[in-house]
């Protein structure tokens, strides 16, 4: 009876042992499994990484611009910052010189109050160049031809009193790849035309790809209010792509970065874009559109959009606010 009860109790043991082992094993194979995963996984996170450190690496370049702060401190605190962003009418249309920038937009992102601004300049603004006297007075958009990005930024700098932490410059072939790798953008036309065999009716609604995008920013000439209309649908465009490419998976998107890298230039790091899309792309949810109002003028046989210190003093003031920073005064 006790040999009987003994073996008995033997083989639950041995059972038991059995199935612990089994157990084990099932264990043991499934960390073996998640490990693999877990570190293949790595392996692409790595491989992503540097192939998107290194598209961010082909659009990296200094200005060379006296920056009138520090950008990386505001950045680092998570404060609000000011991006100048440059369109030239360059990588489009078989178009493959220098150019000028037929675009200039100044952005600035608040974090803190989740507020974006979009301002406007004239390409046509009568200003004097800091680094270039002797080709001055001269229109706005000449300085990145004379100086690029660091003429650019500098003129901006001096004539808003407002300071430039970062530039993007991009060309109009980048801007319809960047457009169309985010799906495309909708917009709503504020006039109705046909341009470029792309037609738009006013108050409609539509979904835009690339192309169809760069045909609504294009036209000048047919728009009632020329250039200053043309600026209203340059932000239009920018603000939707803003909007639809503010998330982190987009902005930090391989593919993404791959198909414009060669069309754009910033100093914006990839550590700084890293950033900009984790702590700031709630900014994106409130966007004020502006534009500085200039008067047309003959000068010296040349067209300029001459802008008054009453107009100056208003668009500071609402880049300065928005960045946080007492008014800078233009005087009388």
């Amino acid at each position: 009876m006790t040999d009987s009860g003994s073996n008995h109790s033997q083989h639950r043991h041995h059972k038991h042992h059995r199935h612990g082992r089994r157990k084990r094993m099932i264990r043991n194979v499934i960390l073996v499994i998640v490990s693999i995963l877990v570190l293949t996984g790595a392996a692409f996170a790595a491989v992503a990484f540097k192939n998107m450190h290194s598209a961010t690496s082909n659009m990296y370049e200094k200005s060379g611009a006296t920056k009138t702060r520090s950008a990386a401190s505001a950045l680092n605190s998570k404060k609000p910052i000011s991006i100048l962003l440059m369109g030239t009418d360059t990588g489009a249309l078989g178009r493959n010189y220098k150019g000028r920038t037929d675009t200039m937009i100044i952005l600035t992102i608040n974090p803190e109050t989740k507020k974006t601004t979009m301002t406007s300049l004239p390409r046509d603004m009568e200003v004097n160049l800091p680094d270039y006297p002797e080709y001055s007075p001269a229109k706005l958009n000449a300085a990145y031809a004379y100086g690029s990005s660091k003429e650019a930024i500098n003129t901006v700098q001096k004539y808003l009193k407002v300071p430039i932490d970062y530039y993007v410059l991009v060309n109009m072939g980048g801007l319809e790849k960047a457009i169309d790798q985010v799906g495309g953008v909708t917009v709503t036309s504020p006039l109705t035309f046909t341009y470029e065999g792309h037609s738009f009716t006013s108050g409609v609604s539509q979904k835009m790809d690339g192309e169809t995008a760069l045909a609504f920013s294009r036209m000048r000439h047919e728009d009632p209010q020329g250039d200053y209309g043309r600026q209203t649908r340059q932000r239009l465009i920018i603000t939707a792509l803003l909007k639809q490419s503010a998330s982190y998976k987009t902005v930090l998107n391989r593919t993404f970065l791959n198909s414009i890298s060669s069309e754009m230039k910033t100093d914006l790091t990839f550590n700084n874009m890293t950033k900009l899309a984790l702590n700031y792309r709630n900014a994106a949810s409130t966007v004020k559109s502006d534009h500085i109002q200039g008067t047309s003028e003959s000068i010296g046989g040349q067209s300029f959009e001459v802008v008054s210190k009453t107009e100056l003093q208003r668009v500071s003031n609402i880049i300065r606010d928005n960045l946080g920073l007492k008014r800078a005064n233009f005087g009388e």
